[in-house]
């Protein structure tokens, strides 16, 4: 599953929600593809053409995923290119949002 959730911005805060999205996803017995935990530690957000190749490599991730798994209430630029690429190329794409302390499905955004 490639999970899409917000980076830029509050990025320490964003990695841990990252890591529990990811977690989320290991414990419903999916292999989690998260581009956004991998990519930063070698590629410099601050640098726009470097930041744009981790965009384009998780891109590319993307597209050998059978789903995409959309957390955050907020849309970043980021996260909006991705689900356009997935509706593009035809990837079920899911939204979750945390109700109770637990990640549930929600229709849409």
């Amino acid at each position: 599953m490639f999970i899409c959730s917000p980076f830029r911005g509050a990025e320490e805060k964003n990695v841990e929600l990252a890591r529990k999205y990811a977690r989320f996803a290991y414990e419903k017995g999916c292999l989690p593809v998260v581009p956004h935990l991998y990519f930063p530690q070698f590629l410099k957000e601050s640098d726009v053409q470097e930041r744009m190749a981790g965009i384009q490599f998780g891109l590319s991730l993307l597209k050998e995923c059978r789903e995409v798994w959309v957390f955050g209430e907020i849309m970043s630029e980021g996260m909006c290119m991705e689900i356009a690429e997935a509706d593009h190329a035809g990837i079920p794409i899911r939204y979750f949002t945390k109700q109770n302390g637990e990640f549930v499905e929600r229709s849409s955004l």
